[in-house]
């Protein structure tokens, strides 16, 4: 400490470095810690205006100027504003990248998401492009639920009121899903998620992620039974493919990814952010770093 945040979001290139060869100055791009195709800067230090030092890395997004490593930066067009664009850094890679990539959704099947924040509601959008049958969000949070239902979340249980797995059991006629996607990071959202799927092929992926030292417990021999459990790193996402994918089905009016948001803030009430998100109150919250961000 101190150290800057932030890791996602988008914004337009002012300068480039030598060797650059990915973007130009003009560039809209988007800014996101998945690695992608160039040069791998792997820290980087700034200096307030008091003289102390700011340790960084290779992307920081909660400043209005930042130096970024040139693969965690994807060019996009002019034609996609900048307010949707910076969600595509972080969550939807994430959380779409799940279903696309690591569970290979098919149409007809059905998915249990345990946690409906950035990467949950993510997964949700991708689910129902998926043709996903069955679709159950799982969250603490009532008004998380209401916006799962209002993005096509077919089922919703609120944990506290109503028992996970029996009523998950009840809507798969005593079968379990065909994959659950952890994204809340509890340890009991994660066995859960675990017990939620189905033997012979059911598959629990993990987004979420544990303090360290915490550990879960699952029954070995539900994996003899054939249920999997993986983890995920970023969806499996490769950045210069995918992002510009989303951003061409945003443009074509198939991926409405602007419902995600709940709330924007300025950077000067970037506390108010924080405590909205830790009070479980948004879906995805934007911090706007100049007047001028469209």
């Amino acid at each position: 400490m101190p150290h800057t945040l932030g890791h996602e979001g988008a914004g337009v290139v002012r300068e480039i470095g030598p060797r650059v060869e990915k973007v130009t100055v003009g560039d809209h791009v988007v800014l996101t810690w998945i690695k992608g195709r160039g040069a791998d800067v792997s820290s980087t230090s700034y200096e307030r205006r008091d003289g102390t030092k700011v340790n960084s890395g290779a992307l920081s997004t909660l400043m209005t100027l930042t130096v970024a490593s040139e693969n965690r930066l994807v060019k996009i067009p002019g034609a996609m504003p900048l307010r949707e664009a910076s969600l595509l850094g972080c969550a939807i890679p994430t959380g779409a990248g799940i279903v696309r990539n690591t569970v290979k959704m098919v149409p007809g099947s059905s998915i249990a998401i345990f946690g409906v924040g950035g990467i949950g509601l993510s997964a949700l959008l991708m689910a129902k492009a998926a043709q996903a049958r069955t679709i159950i969000a799982v969250d603490v949070y009532g008004r998380k639920l209401d916006q799962a239902r209002a993005l096509g979340a077919t089922h919703a249980i609120h944990i506290g009121e109503q028992d996970v797995l029996s009523t998950i059991r009840s809507l798969t006629n005593e079968r379990g899903v065909d994959y659950a996607i952890e994204s809340a990071g509890t340890r009991q959202s994660m066995e859960a998620a675990f017990q939620a799927v189905r033997d012979q092929g059911g598959l629990c992926v993990l987004a979420g992620n544990l303090p360290t030292g915490q550990q879960i417990s699952i029954d070995p021999f539900d994996l003899i039974k054939g249920k999997r459990i993986v983890g995920t790193w970023g969806g499996e996402t490769q950045p210069d493919v995918e992002i510009p994918a989303y951003v061409e089905a945003y443009l074509s009016g198939n991926f409405n990814i602007g419902a995600l948001i709940t709330h924007e803030y300025s950077l000067q009430e970037v506390n108010q952010a924080f405590e909205a998100l830790e009070q479980g109150q948004a879906g995805r919250i934007l911090v706007r770093m100049t007047k001028e961000c469209n």
